[in-house]
């Protein structure tokens, strides 16, 4: 039965390895391509988890990151850390993802003041934010698509 577990756990992480591997050639160009990218990972997820997916010019994945694993509490999230591997990286643009244990991936008010904060950011260090997407049980929520935050 162990034995069966190791299997199932590595064959999952290489299937995520080849989907990874396809969406660097695919554009971030909807909320769905990033809500794909990070629903396998957010959507059972127990405790919330807040990633950030670098992208070149062209809006390709250059890499993610996982900022924040526990309790999270958006509103101690600290901007500069959303930024930092974009800068190492060189990255023309981010797009945010976190999950929401309860399942419900309505964005909270902090989740908003939060994106608020981010997309100032970003206009200050010329990194444009494409998106922060809220992931539920199998849902989720775009804060681009759903707001005026970006207008």
């Amino acid at each position: 039965m162990v034995d069966q577990v190791v299997a199932l756990e590595k064959a999952m992480k290489r299937c995520r390895r080849l989907a990874e591997k396809a969406a660097v050639e695919q554009p971030i160009d909807s909320p769905s391509v990033l809500a794909g990218l990070m629903m396998a990972d957010l959507a059972g997820a127990e405790q919330e988890e807040l990633w950030v997916l670098l992208c070149d010019t062209r809006n390709r994945l250059i890499g993610k990151v996982q900022v924040y694993k526990g309790s999270l509490n958006t509103s101690m999230v600290r901007i500069g850390e959303l930024f930092r591997e974009a800068i190492r990286q060189n990255a023309a643009g981010i797009a945010v993802v976190h999950n929401h244990p309860s399942g419900d991936p309505s964005p909270s008010p902090e989740d908003l003041a939060v994106t608020r904060a981010i997309i100032e950011g970003g206009d200050l260090l010329d990194i444009h934010v494409l998106d922060h997407v809220v992931i539920g049980r199998g849902q989720y929520v775009s804060l681009r698509a759903t707001t005026q935050l970006w207008a």
